[in-house]
């Protein structure tokens, strides 16, 4: 065996690019282990080992940049946050990501995406003027100077047709609940969290920019997200940049008024219901227990909870960029949802967060579930409860 050239110039790049805690890494295993790539077969799953892609970006050695090892990576968090040293694992898979696509080399699949980011200021392929088509009808309220919330929506549910559903059941949510909130509109941009997850720190910044300069002139105090994704990117990594508000998932704000006695659902459902916990609202942001009493706030719901949940969910594969991943049937986390939803006795299996959505659809089709099992979000229940 030939031996490998270690590049101190490649490693302590890495470590300027936030992968810093490489260097705390004793190589126990443990994220290999809990890996969710370990639960599936074929190619990606035999490649990828986050435990030796670390080691090589530890040493600044060649290997880790095989485009199926680097970008196979959910960042779900399972390994982050089980790691006995505390090693920024998340941290240290987006800086080894920005060595490539920073010199211009991000993979061809994602090409497009950035480019529609850049371009169109999101990664959906949409024209801008279009990011308020999903309004049409709704009668939504528009952000000023005496609106206590500036609702974002996430571009996915902006223009993609099975996520706007998402995008109109909150909507419907807050009006009905008397919130004071309002959309900006065409002259948003994407967020940018899945954007810096596959390395790519120019948009980000171009995007976070964006946004900041666009919310504070229009006196954004207060906003509510539609995805965890944005939850996280907007409380963790705008403040850096000059975007400090306080920010809430439309979950804790609607569980904080069903508390409270200001939103009740009249309507009942009969339905046996298993709920997915997101990595970004779960893992990444701790938030488990105010979803789960949504839903049982709804009168005939029947709440199953799947074996993997809370802090062990088992990720949809939908972060870091893999939205936009193919995968061979069989090789998908999210067919094992569906059967985990399903061993349950469960008749819909609800989410709060539109990447999950999308990717436990495609596996409830692929599995030919659909009969067997309905995909919602959990705004969706919650709306087709209202008076």
């Amino acid at each position: 065996m030939e031996p490998k050239a270690v590049s101190m110039e490649m490693r302590d790049y890495i470590a300027s690019m936030g992968g810093e805690s490489l260097s705390w890494c004793m190589q126990c295993g443990l994220c290999t282990n809990l890996c969710p790539w370990r639960l599936v077969p074929g190619s990606t799953s035999e490649n990828f080992n986050i435990r030796y892609m670390q080691r090589l970006g530890q040493m600044g050695m060649e290997g880790f940049e095989d485009e199926e090892v680097l970008f196979a990576c959910s960042t779900c968090s399972m390994c982050q946050t089980n790691c006995p040293r505390g090693v920024k694992i998340v941290d240290n898979v987006r800086a080894m990501r920005a060595s490539l696509v920073g010199a211009g080399m991000a993979p061809a699949g994602l090409r497009p995406i950035l480019g529609s980011a850049h371009a169109n200021g999101n990664p959906w392929a949409g024209p801008r003027e279009k990011r308020t088509d999903w309004q049409k009808g709704l009668d939504v309220p528009q952000f000023g100077p005496d609106t206590e919330y500036f609702l974002f929506v996430c571009c996915h549910s902006c223009y993609d047709p099975r996520s706007t559903k998402i995008a109109k059941s909150i909507t419907q949510l807050l009006k009905h609940a008397g919130v004071s909130f309002g959309v900006i509109g065409a002259e948003e941009s994407c967020c940018g969290e899945s954007m810096r997850k596959v390395g790519d720190e120019e948009l980000f910044t171009k995007l976070a920019q964006s946004n900041i300069e666009l919310f504070n002139s229009k006196g954004v105090k207060k906003i509510i997200t539609t995805s965890p994704h944005c939850l996280w990117t907007f409380k963790n990594e705008y403040p850096e940049l000059g975007g400090e508000w306080e920010v809430i998932h439309y979950t804790e704000l609607l569980a904080g008024l069903v508390a409270v006695g200001k939103l009740s659902f009249p309507k009942g459902l009969e339905k046996k219901v298993a709920y997915h916990d997101p990595c970004y609202l779960g893992r990444h942001s701790g938030i488990y227990d105010l979803p789960r009493n949504l839903l049982s706030s709804l009168p005939g719901v029947e709440p199953r909870e799947m074996q993997r949940r809370a802090e062990m969910s088992l990720c949809c594969a939908g972060g870091g960029g893999r939205i936009w991943a193919e995968a061979a049937m069989g090789e998908r986390f999210g067919e094992l949802r569906i059967h985990d939803a399903l061993a349950q006795g469960a008749e819909v299996l609800t989410t709060a967060c539109p990447y999950c959505v999308n990717m436990l659809t495609d596996a409830c089709k692929s599995l030919d579930k659909q009969d067997d099992l309905e995909i919602t979000e959990l705004s969706e229940l919650l709306a087709a409860a209202l008076p």
